[in-house]
C-alpha cells in the first residue's frame, strides 16, 4: 500500500510517501515561503523520485490543524482534491499530535504547542503507552502562561515540542524548572511520514466532510457572528 502524506498547516511543509510501513521518500523544508505554491511541485518531484504513478496511491493522510489557516486550508483542499479524483480515502490528523511524535519513544509527558500569538497556544497533551500515543488533555486553544501553570501542578517531566520553541524556552523554564524538557531544534519540526503512524487508528472519512481543525475561529469570522449577533439583539 502506498501512501501519500502532507503537511502545510504551519511554517514547515512536509510530503512523505510510505509504502507498506517503510517510508520511501520525504521532504521538509522550514522556510517561510507560499505553501499554495510549493506543495504540488513538492509532491509531483517527490513521486518522481521514487518513480511512483498517482494511481498507485492508495490512501492520502493529511495534517488537519490546528496552525495557520492559510496553510492548513491549503493541505486540506490538495488532500481532498486528490483523494476525490483518485477515488482514494483521506484521512486527517491532528497537527498537535502530528508534532507529538517526535518524542513518542519518551516516558515523559509530551506538549506540542503552536504560537497562537496575544499569548496564546494551540496545546494538548499525550504520553506513551505501550508505544501508542495518547492523548490525556484535550487539545485548546489558550493562555500560555495558565498552561504552564496546569501541567506545572501535574509534578512530572513534561517534554516540550514547537517550531516556536526558542521565543517561549525562558517562560518554560521558569514555570517549569527541572521537569521541562527542551529537545535539540531538530525535534520541533514535524516530519509527515509520522503522519502515517498517527492515521492507523483513525476512521477514513468521507472526503467533502473532512474539516480544518482550527481549535478556534478565523478573527475575521468571528467579527462576523459578533455582528450577527448585535443584530439580533438589536
Amino acid at each position: 500500500m502506498y501512501i501519500l502524506a502532507m503537511d502545510t498547516s504551519n511554517q514547515a511543509l512536509g510530503v512523505a510517501i510510505v509504502k507498506n510501513k517503510e517510508v520511501v521518500g520525504e521532504v521538509v523544508t522550514n522556510i517561510a515561503k507560499n505553501h499554495s505554491v510549493r506543495l504540488m511541485p513538492a509532491i509531483e518531484q517527490l513521486m518522481k523520485e521514487v518513480n511512483l504513478k498517482p494511481e498507485q496511491l492508495d490512501k492520502i493522510v493529511v495534517a488537519k490543524g490546528p496552525g495557520s489557516y492559510t496553510g492548513v486550508r491549503i493541505g486540506l483542499t490538495t488532500a481532498k482534491t486528490l483523494a476525490w479524483s483518485l477515488n482514494i480515502p483521506v484521512v486527517g490528523v491532528s497537527s498537535l499530535e502530528l508534532l507529538a511524535y517526535r518524542a513518542v519513544f519518551s516516558d515523559a509527558l509530551i506538549c506540542p504547542f503552536f504560537d497562537a500569538r496575544r499569548g496564546l497556544v494551540y496545546t494538548g497533551l499525550y504520553e506513551n503507552r505501550q508505544g501508542k500515543l495518547v492523548q490525556i488533555i484535550e487539545e485548546q486553544n489558550t493562555t500560555f502562561a495558565d498552561w504552564l501553570d496546569r501541567l506545572a501542578g501535574l509534578d512530572k517531566n513534561v517534554i516540550f515540542l514547537s517550531p516556536d520553541i526558542e521565543k517561549n524556552r525562558e517562560i518554560i523554564v521558569e514555570k517549569l524548572g527541572s521537569q521541562a524538557v527542551i529537545p535539540e531544534m531538530a525535534y520541533h519540526i514535524p516530519k509527515p511520514s509520522d503522519l502515517v503512524l498517527a492515521a492507523e487508528d483513525k476512521d477514513i472519512e468521507e472526503t467533502h466532510a473532512l474539516t480544518p481543525n482550527y481549535l478556534r475561529l478565523a478573527e475575521a469570522e468571528a467579527n462576523w457572528l459578533e455582528q450577527q449577533k448585535d443584530k439580533e439583539n438589536g
